[in-house]
Formats: structure tokens, sequence, C-alpha cells
């Protein structure tokens, strides 16, 4: 009797040490928070107040949270008043603006894109414009940050751009009336090739409206006709929201399937996200399209599809982000974007690519993201930490060097303006491919372009080491003739590149000619990934084969 009281008071006494350790073990963390937010606060204080020149005590504190911030992975960000709209846009899908997007072409700042039906497209405003001019404020490349905020604000209120035309010498005033302007996630939904039975859908984002986008589109094309394959293009989608991304993988799996789980801190964290409804397309031929900018909420798709055997993956590798990112409000109209959580696909894996807690002092534990096996449905292995491996690897990039450096400095694009501008009225399906490619070549001369091979850079790099170096004078001169030769290299180069530069040069006509549509389209055509895709679908051996465990 004695010795089993012994042993309750010595298991007892392990309970208490153990639940002292645990009580102890927070009320540290909670010590250590305190200590070192009053220590932060006296040192933000003393420098503002006597540091020898003068603090923007705001300005100062926002670098504070930055390098905080810097820290912890990249999308743990800090948000300012600038840039709520932002947030606005990913979690409502719409903002106040008039249906623009800018960028920088030939160090100007461009417009790349006009909406249909907003006030931009109904007042004239066209692709490969030229903003110099926002209201009273000068818009110039170092300013393009600042753009954005000056274009948007409440739907009703009114906005001046003032615009330069290629084919215009006076500057353009458009007074334009702000609109909400709604952001299709689903940019591209028909069936093509126009007379087949597949269905290419072009996802380009997932903000709130992307599943009723999806849902709708796919209802109007079954009212047309039978839906026998589709083709859903996540290339280039950076994601967006996690439960849009499960809303998507609805229409696609079966009911009651797992799409997605995310743990975070505590165990007790774990939440599962499953198929809700009956699948709108849950029996036709399905292939992925993805690449290494496909991430997020694209790969819990992708990982969904793959890890249920639903579909064919194809592409190249996606990006690897299995973060979940919560958006918390603070005060004064900021926001903090915090992750609170990795996700799961079906099979259990991670595809976080990065560990960010590695070699972080920040984080004491870091985690183990390691390459492990994994099974789908079928037992075919699949693996976590790098991303989604398509099933079937298929690159797509642009394999001349001369067109690359063509596109990097706006020549194709600059080229297409002057095209359109003095051919307006032409069928773009009368375009003829010879007569561009020699008016495009006519352009470069005349616009002084200048390309430099990386033979030749290599080249100029040892001549110039050997100038440095006041070594052979003859050596030097062989060298400079050889680079002299090689510039010719030029012609060879363009005209060995020529199919590609055609294909591009098509695709940005087709843009002014045809729109949106009709550059997406015209691109398609030349797909390298597309084209595959579509020769998988008709071919019922092959594709069952890469979604079964031989």
């Amino acid at each position: 009797m004695k010795s089993r009281k012994i042993i309750f008071i010595t298991s007892l006494t392990i309970l208490v040490i153990f639940t002292f350790g645990f009580v102890v073990s927070k009320s540290d963390i909670y010590f250590d928070i305190s200590k070192n937010l009053e220590l932060f606060g006296k040192v933000y204080k003393e420098i503002s107040f006597n540091y020898v020149d003068d603090i923007d005590p705001q300005a100062f504190m926002r670098a504070g949270i930055v390098g905080m911030l810097s820290k912890l992975d990249p999308y743990t960000v800090f948000i300012d008043e600038k840039n709520q709209d932002d947030i606005d846009l990913l979690t409502n899908g719409k903002y106040g603006g008039v249906g623009i997007s800018i960028g920088i072409r030939n160090e100007k700042v461009t417009i790349l894109e006009v909406m249909d039906g907003y006030s931009a497209q109904k007042q004239g405003i066209r692709i490969g414009d030229v903003v110099t001019g926002i209201g009273d404020t000068e818009v110039t490349p170092e300013k393009i940050d600042d753009i954005s905020s000056l274009v948007k604000g409440e739907p009703g209120t009114a906005v001046q751009i003032k615009i330069l035309r290629f084919s215009e010498k006076d500057t353009l005033l458009f007074n334009l009336i702000r609109e909400e302007v709604i952001v299709k996630n689903l940019v591209f939904a028909d069936f093509f090739p126009e007379k087949s039975n597949n269905v290419y859908l072009k996802l380009s984002n997932f903000s709130r409206s992307a599943g009723d986008e999806l849902r709708s589109s796919l209802r109007q094309l079954k009212n047309k006709k039978e839906i026998k394959s589709i083709v859903l293009d996540l290339r280039g989608n950076p994601g967006g929201l996690l439960d849009v991304a499960v809303d998507i993988c609805d229409k696609f799996l079966k009911k009651d399937l797992l799409i997605v789980s995310t743990r975070g801190k505590e165990e007790v964290s774990e939440k599962k996200y499953f198929a809700l409804e009956e699948p709108l397309v849950g029996n036709e031929k399905l292939i992925v399209l993805i690449n290494g900018n496909s991430a997020s909420a694209s790969e819990i798709v992708a990982g969904a599809i793959q890890d249920h055997d639903r579909g064919v993956i194809l592409g190249t590798q996606s990006f690897g982000k299995g973060l979940v990112q919560t958006i918390i409000p603070l005060s004064f109209n900021t926001s903090l974007k915090i992750t609170t959580a990795k996700y799961y696909t079906p099979s259990g894996r991670c595809i976080q690519k990065i560990d960010y807690s590695k070699n972080n002092q920040v984080i004491p534990d870091p985690d183990s993201l390691t390459k492990n096996m994994f099974s789908t449905d079928n037992k075919r292995v699949v693996f976590s930490a790098g991303g989604i491996t398509p099933d079937t690897t298929v690159e797509n990039g642009i394999e001349s060097d001369l067109l690359k450096d063509l596109l990097a400095k706006g020549a194709v694009f600059n080229y297409a303006d002057k095209f359109y501008y003095q051919n307006v009225d032409l069928d773009f399906n009368k375009i003829n491919n010879e007569k561009i490619l020699k008016e495009f070549k006519k352009f470069l001369t005349e616009t002084d372009y200048k390309y430099e091979s990386d033979v030749e850079k290599k080249i100029n790099e040892v001549v110039k080491h050997l100038n440095d170096n006041h070594n052979s004078k003859e050596v030097t001169k062989t060298l400079e003739k050889l680079s002299s030769d090689v510039k010719q290299m030029f012609e060879t180069e363009f005209l060995e590149s020529s199919d590609e530069i055609l294909e591009e040069l098509k695709i940005e006509l087709a843009q002014r000619f045809l729109g949106k549509d009709g550059g997406t389209l015209e691109r398609l055509k030349y797909d390298k990934q597309f084209t595959t895709a579509l020769q998988l679908l008709k071919d019922d051996k092959s594709y069952s084969k890469l979604l079964i465990n031989e």
C-alpha cells in the first residue's frame, strides 16, 4: 500500500512539473514580448527626439516594421493606407477606376490593356497610348508605383488623363468618369478549336467572384453543345483566396472528396476543405496547364486534380508556395498580411519550395521541408517540397536570344503600334506575313536598334579586360575585328528566328486589331503546351496511361 502511495505522489509530481513547466514557458513568452516592446519603444522615442537630424516619426517606424518583417517570409507584409485598394481588389474583385492596365514600354508609361465596357474604352483610349499626366501630376516611369492611386478613386468621380499617341503630334486629353470596375478572373472561356468539343478556360486570378464566373461559363457552354474535354490554363496565375480555390475544384471533383487541408502553429488548428457539390464537369477529360508562375491557389487546384487523378497536369514545375496568409486589419486604415498556416494537398504533401525558417535566428525551431514521396488515389508517386511536378513536362519558352532582346526593348510592341495606326482599316486575316517581317526589320534599322549577342558580349568583356591590363595590342585588335565580324551575325540570327519573331508580331497585332480575346486565340495557335494538350486529349490510350500506376 505504501509503495502505491509513493508511485501516486511521484506521478502527481511529474504531472505538476510538466504543467508548471508549460505555464512558465507561456509566461516567458509574454514576458519577452512585454520586455522587448518596452525596449523597442524606448529606442524609437530616443532616436526620434535626440538624433542629430530631424526624423520623420512615421517613416522611421514604418522602416522598423519593414525591417522586422524582413526576418520572416516575403508574404508577411505591412500594408499601408496607399495599398488598401489592393486588399479590396483581392477580396472583392472590384475597384473604382477607368478600366486600364499600365506598364513601362520603351522607358515610357504605356497603356497595356483596355478593358471592354468601361470609361477608358468608351472614350477611345487604346493599347500603346503613352500616359504623360494624370490630373495635375506629371507621370514618369520613376513614379509608376504612384499611378494606380491617382487613377483609382470613388465611382462617379472624374479623372483627367493626358495621352501621347503614335499617330498624333499633340497631347490628347481624356476626361474619364471612374466606375466600379469588376476584374474578370476567367479571362477566356469558349470552345477552341472553334469546331471542336474542347473548352479552353484561362483563369488569371482567384479573387472572390472566380467560382461564380466559372460556374456561369460552364453552364452557358454546356447549353451550346456537349463538352468532351477541357484545358484549364493556370499558367502565370499567382493565386488568391484559398476558399475560392476550393470553389474552383468543386466544379471538377466528386462531392465529399478532400481538396486541401491547412495546419497552423497548433495541432488543433488543422482545417479540412471538401468538395461540397456535385461537379459540373466531373467526367470530361481534363488537362491543367501550369508553369513556374503558377502559385498558391493555382497549386491547390493543380494538386487536388493530380492527387485524385482527375486530370493530367501538363507544363513545367509550379512556383512552390504552400503558405496561407490571413489579413488582419490594424488601426489608421492599415493591415497586416501574415502567414498563419501551411496547406497540404489531399495526399498530405506540402508543396512549399523554400524554407524561410532555415538559418533564421528569429525562428529557433526551423521546419524541415524535405522532399518526401506521397501517393495519388491511383497510387502514382508524387513529391512534396518543390511545387507541383507536371505529369508530363512540356517547355514553352522563347528559344531565340534575339527575340528575347526585341521583346525586352519593346521593339515588337512599338512596331505593332506603328503598323496598326498606318493600317487601321486592314482586315487582320489579310496581313501579309512576309511583308510585316520585312517592314519590321526595316523598322529596327530606322529606330537604331542595337543587338549584342552573347558571343559579342563575351568578346567585348575580354577586350575590355585586355585594355584595362595593358596586354598585347595585337591580340586586342584581332578580337576587336572578330567582334566587328560577329555583329554581322544579326542577319543570320534574324533569319533563323524569323518564325518565332513572326509569331510574336502576329500576337501583338491581333491585340490591336481583334482585342484581348483575339490576341489570346492568336497566341494559342503557336502555344506548344496547348498544342500538346490537344494532341493528348485526342489520344485516349496516352491520356489514360498518365493517370494510372504502371
